[in-house]
């Protein structure tokens, strides 16, 4: 299995990524390929809604000069990707947000070429918030459950820690535990046929 993990957060070793530290290493043990890509290091512009790629068949498409055709490569070739992110005003950082919105180049729903580029793929969330779970991350897990509806995109879930000592939130054993949990279940879920 191949996971692509997106990490969204500015600091690129804040608690998002300390999250993500044995979820990598249990996707590992279980033969994953796991590629991880660091957005605070890349050029993701806005999407300017101009529809470029939707005239261009078979490929992303996009007539940006920035990282997210890279980006996009590394998800076409990716089974499961993975969204990780802090929580900032209930939704994802503006990074992570400009990535999502440049969608379109993979549905060509909307001028002359055709298909879904990265149907069938699964999409799960990795997230770290202040305020409790559920009040803290449903707008965003409900955001990327319709954009998976919307792609025809597997919604495999989500796992998150709330963030109450700082890093040392991440690091106890049932953060630790529960990152290397969702790990399995990603494997799992990419093992259905």
């Amino acid at each position: 299995m191949k996971v692509l993990i997106l990490m969204g957060s500015p600091r690129i070793n804040g608690n998002t990524a300390e999250l993500c530290k044995p979820f990598m290493e249990e996707l590992k043990v279980h033969g994953a390929e796991v590629k991880y890509i660091e957005l605070e290091q890349k050029t993701i512009n806005p999407c300017k809604e101009c529809y470029v790629c939707q005239e261009v068949e078979g490929e992303y498409g996009c007539a940006q000069k920035d990282d997210m055709p890279i980006i996009a490569k590394e998800m076409l070739w990716a089974d499961c990707i993975i969204l990780a992110t802090p929580i900032f005003a209930w939704y994802c950082t503006t990074k992570m947000k400009a990535l999502l919105d440049r969608h379109y180049g993979f549905n060509k729903y909307y001028g002359s070429a055709t298909g879904c580029l990265w149907e069938g793929k699964k999409v799960g969330i990795i997230a770290t918030h202040g305020y409790d779970g559920a009040y803290a991350t449903d707008p965003f897990e409900m955001g990327v459950q319709r954009l998976c509806k919307h792609s025809n995109l597997q919604y495999i879930g989500m796992y998150s820690v709330q963030d109450n000592d700082n890093k040392a939130s991440f690091q106890t054993e049932k953060a630790v535990e529960g990152a290397r949990m969702f790990a399995r279940d990603v494997i799992k879920n990419g093992n259905k046929i």
